[in-house]
């Protein structure tokens, strides 16, 4: 094995674990447009006021992610069939925003309080496991009037 078969495994175990999703930065602004069928021009001015923020490479150049052309996609739509104008939808973007991070929170909320319940029934059980079981349970049978008296026994 030489070391050219060495980088080339490092380099295929690298691109193996690299996986594209549609968060992934991979669209030029040129392809992100023709995507979008926005013009180039549109998506620096949405860029510009922060309706689409696409990554950056260290040369500053835009990439866009799938999800930056179904927003441009949605920008367009709004501002075309609704009629909506770009601060408007720029409100509705962050709102959206929102509700998705406060949906997230909820279900992390909840899976916390269903991992504290199934802990507190698991304490349950092992403090009812620990009950002795020499012991009777006093059941309060109909109170009446009657007085009983304790006497305690003569010593021998």
């Amino acid at each position: 094995m030489d070391g050219r078969d060495g980088r080339r495994r490092g380099f295929a175990a690298r691109a193996a674990s690299y996986e594209l999703t549609e968060e992934s930065p991979v669209y030029v602004i040129s392809v992100a447009a023709q995507l979008s069928g926005l013009h180039p021009q549109t998506l620096r001015q949405y860029d510009r006021l922060g309706l689409v923020s696409p990554d950056r490479t260290p040369g500053r150049g835009r990439r866009y992610s799938a999800r930056d052309i179904e927003l441009l996609r949605e920008v367009q739509r709004l501002s075309q069939d609704e009629g909506i104008n770009l601060a408007g939808i720029k409100r509705i973007i962050e709102l959206e925003q929102q509700v998705s991070a406060l949906k997230a929170r909820v279900s992390e909320l909840s899976s916390a309080v269903e991992g504290a319940a199934v802990a507190m029934q698991q304490r349950e059980a092992q403090v009812h496991a620990s009950y002795r079981r020499d012991l009777v349970p006093y059941d309060d049978v109909h109170q009446s009037g009657a007085l009983v008296v304790w006497r305690p026994r003569p010593r021998e």
